[in-house]
């Protein structure tokens, strides 16, 4: 682990602006698999005969339930083999099944392969934290992780925008292909830039013990398993944003043909967040910064509600206030990520697996729920964003005590 930068570079052969690109592509493999299926979300439903459109949220969510599930596996595996096999194992299962994708005929086999496709990327979400806890730590961490974190938020601005241009010329089809083409890119790449950041002597035994005592270390610690339930709780409503985005402006603003450009303008204002969290979290602390941001989250959602309530919602309003709570999104969640895995880098990647699998999965059905609870209103959406951020606050005050903790890093609690 590189804790300065007087010793040794932690990622041989790689610059830190190379590195941190990397780590940024591998995460915008997720990013991609959910975002430009978006405006394609009609066509499938369409093609394959799915009559409620409600139903059509299962091709996000089979994603990130797999996505979530298989993370649990990957980082007891890095931890005994290393992270770079296991992170292209996995790029490899995604590409496989984006190609499959291409082939399958039915809303039962895109559902069932989109589930495995998640599966795949689920490496790149364990392994990218673990591989950047290998080599940096602290605050050090969480500004590498909010540079990457920047880059890959540049995804949610483009991907709709591709997969809506693929399919000005040919069917949906050929977004899945090009996906796998990307993985198998970045794969390439990495296969022969990309070192080992796993220490031979560091390497663990795969053995269940090892496995369910490095489980029980992650959620007795507070502060893993306190931020890791935070992380959930604020990314549940964002999931469900994003499964019901296409039907929010389609059929609530009636402006389905420019969904593309109003969800790029939502999520900008968090690639902003993020290069502005990149700028001071190691002057103000991680803390002092996301407990901010989750606050204000709480207050502009109630805001939002009181604006539904008094009747002036509207396209404007609503996309001025998802791009600020976004802004606060891309403040807390570098932050919350960095501080779960703080007390618990020495077992960096079944750690990366718990929580990535807590709050991936825990997100995931919370943003199913308020999918499915979409009834033509903003409603849902907004409340979910106001109750789940007030609960988070609540978690934060349980794990720490006390909130804004400045430049003074609260001592890891267990």
């Amino acid at each position: 682990m590189n804790t300065d930068n007087t010793t040794e570079a932690p990622h041989p052969g790689l610059s830190f602006a190379a590195f941190v690109t990397l780590m940024a592509g591998f995460m915008a493999l997720n990013g991609l698999a959910v975002d430009t299926m978006l405006p394609a979300l009609p066509a499938i439903g369409e093609e394959l005969g799915v009559a409620d459109p409600n139903d059509r949220q299962w091709v996000i969510t089979a994603y990130f339930l797999g996505f979530g599930i298989f993370q649990l596996f990957y980082g007891p595996l890095s931890d005994r083999y290393g992270r770079r096999p296991v992170l292209l194992f996995g790029v490899s299962v995604y590409a496989l099944f984006s190609i499959v994708t291409v082939f399958v005929s039915n809303f039962d086999g895109v559902v069932a392969s989109r589930f495995l496709q998640g599966a795949g990327s689920a490496a790149s979400r364990v392994l990218i934290v673990a591989i950047v806890r290998d080599c940096y730590s602290g605050r050090q961490m969480a500004r590498v992780m909010s540079l990457a974190f920047m880059i890959f938020l540049s995804v949610p601005v483009l991907a709709p925008a591709i997969g809506q241009g693929i399919m000005l010329f040919v069917s949906w089809h050929w977004i899945f292909l090009g996906l796998a083409l990307f993985a198998l890119g970045l794969t390439a790449y990495a296969w022969a830039k990309l070192p080992e950041t796993l220490r031979p002597e560091h390497r663990l035994p795969l053995s269940m013990g090892r496995v369910l005592t490095a489980f029980k270390v992650v959620v007795t610690t507070r502060n893993s398993i306190g931020y890791s339930v935070a992380m959930t709780l604020i990314l549940g409503p964002l999931f469900g944003y994003i499964v019901s985005v296409q039907q929010i402006f389609a059929d609530v603003f009636q402006v389905e043909a420019l969904f593309t450009v109003y969800f790029a303008i939502t999520a900008i204002s968090m690639a902003i967040a993020s290069l502005l969290n990149s700028r001071i979290v190691e002057r103000l602390g991680t803390r002092m910064v996301s407990h901010t941001a989750l606050c204000a989250m709480l207050i502009i959602a109630l805001l939002g509600l009181l604006i539904e309530q008094l009747g002036y919602q509207n396209l404007f309003t609503f996309v001025a206030m998802q791009s600020t709570i976004m802004f606060c999104f891309g403040l807390s969640a570098p932050n919350f990520g960095a501080m779960a895995m703080e007390p618990v880098g020495h077992i960096a990647g079944t750690a990366s697996s718990v929580q990535g699998c807590i709050t991936t999965v825990g997100a995931a059905v919370l943003g199913f729920l308020m999918g499915q609870s979409f009834n033509s209103t903003t409603v849902p959406l907004i409340s979910s964003f106001a109750v789940l951020s007030a609960m988070a606050i609540g978690v934060v005050l349980l794990t720490e005590g006390r909130m804004f903790k400045a430049l003074h890093e609260a001592p890891v609690a267990k």
